[in-house]
């Protein structure tokens, strides 16, 4: 058996250390998509806005969910509505950005979107988990 004080055996930790992994691992990767746009413009964003009929104005929300939140979530700071925009941003990314492509599966048995879905799915399992004790926030404030 082992001591709740020691690294193995002290559970609250492994889930603190658990939810830093989550959260900074798939903010860290959306951040890359947020700085590629940033260096070199909205692209296929850009694309949808029009096959949708909207202004490609409406595009630049992209920064918030691609660099605000996921920086927002790195540092552990309102990190549940950060995760949250995260997901929508993700949700939004599969319907508007692949409208004919959410489902498709590939010959080799996995979703043609499959990273897609990882990242909706790992943003909104960090936005219900929250940021844990290694956070800007503290894993006591309400929207942390």
């Amino acid at each position: 058996m082992t001591p709740r004080g020691s690294l193995l055996g002290d559970r609250e930790l492994h889930a603190d250390l658990g939810k830093l992994l989550l959260r900074v691992s798939v903010a860290g990767l959306i951040l890359l998509h947020g700085i590629a746009k940033m260096r070199h413009g909205l692209g296929d964003v850009a694309d949808a806005m029009v096959r949708l009929h909207l202004p490609v104005a409406v595009g630049n929300l992209i920064y918030i969910g691609e660099v605000l939140a996921p920086l927002m979530m790195i540092v552990g700071f309102w990190t549940r509505p950060a995760a949250a925009v995260l997901t929508a941003t993700m949700l939004v990314a599969l319907v508007a950005g692949h409208p004919r492509d959410v489902f498709v599966m590939t010959d080799h048995g996995g979703l043609l979107l499959e990273v897609q879905w990882m990242f909706m799915l790992a943003a909104a399992a960090s936005a219900l988990l929250g940021a844990g004790r290694f956070s800007l926030g503290g894993r006591d404030s309400r929207w942390n």
